[in-house]
């Protein structure tokens, strides 16, 4: 269990689905054993029994998770993702300054299987990939940047093997950060900020803000 500290606000809840701003160490669904069944789907139902999960957010990464209310609900959300009608940000700081304002990040991934849950780039086999960023501030005394990430594609670990693959790990990444950027920071600093979410079956078009604690 985690502490009470570990408080997930729900952002939004109407018929069709609930956000809520998940914490950073927390799971988005239930985990093999005992000790990993405490998550954010599981904290959802507790209080909207009819909640289903839409997508997820790595245990490390804080924000924006949307629950779709009933299956029907669940399918068209889950289809619009897949289609990318879904507008995602997230903000990070990353280790070095940034040179350039804008770019984008064209690397396919795959599995890294002995090393699961880890990921590589693989340009054979991997599926294709892009992150968009743009810098917020560069912090020059601390030699780190903030910026904002638009995933284009969703693969797992996506923004966090993209900017590794940059020159910029995310700081407190304990997956891919060498260990002097690991212990810049208590936890990964990557948050789910916005979200916007397209109008499906009954449901009006959405737009949440949330902004990082970090």
């Amino acid at each position: 269990m985690l502490p009470p500290s570990f408080h997930q606000p729900v952002r939004h809840a109407d018929a069709g689905c609930v956000v809520v701003d998940k914490p950073s160490g927390l799971l988005s669904v239930p985990g093999r054993g005992e000790d990993k069944q405490d998550c954010a789907w599981a904290r959802v139902v507790a209080e909207f029994p009819d909640a289903l999960i839409v997508h997820r957010l790595d245990q490390s990464t804080s924000g924006l998770i949307v629950f779709g209310r009933g299956q029907a609900m669940q399918r068209a959300l889950s289809e619009a993702f897949a289609s990318r009608l879904v507008d995602k940000r997230y903000e990070a700081v990353v280790a070095g300054l940034v040179e350039r304002d804008a770019f984008e990040i064209d690397l396919p991934l795959i599995v890294d299987w002995p090393n699961r849950p880890r990921q590589m780039i693989d340009h054979e086999r991997g599926k294709p990939s892009l992150t968009r960023v743009r810098v917020l501030h560069r912090d020059v005394a601390a030699g780190t940047t903030r910026v904002e990430l638009e995933p284009v594609t969703g693969r797992s670990h996506q923004l966090r093997v993209h900017l590794l693959a940059a020159g910029h790990p995310i700081l407190g990444d304990a997956l891919y950060a060498p260990p002097e950027v690991l212990a810049q920071a208590p936890r990964l600093l990557l948050h789910a900020r916005d979200l916007r979410l397209p109008a499906v079956l009954d449901a009006p078009a959405l737009s949440l803000h949330s902004p990082p604690g970090f």
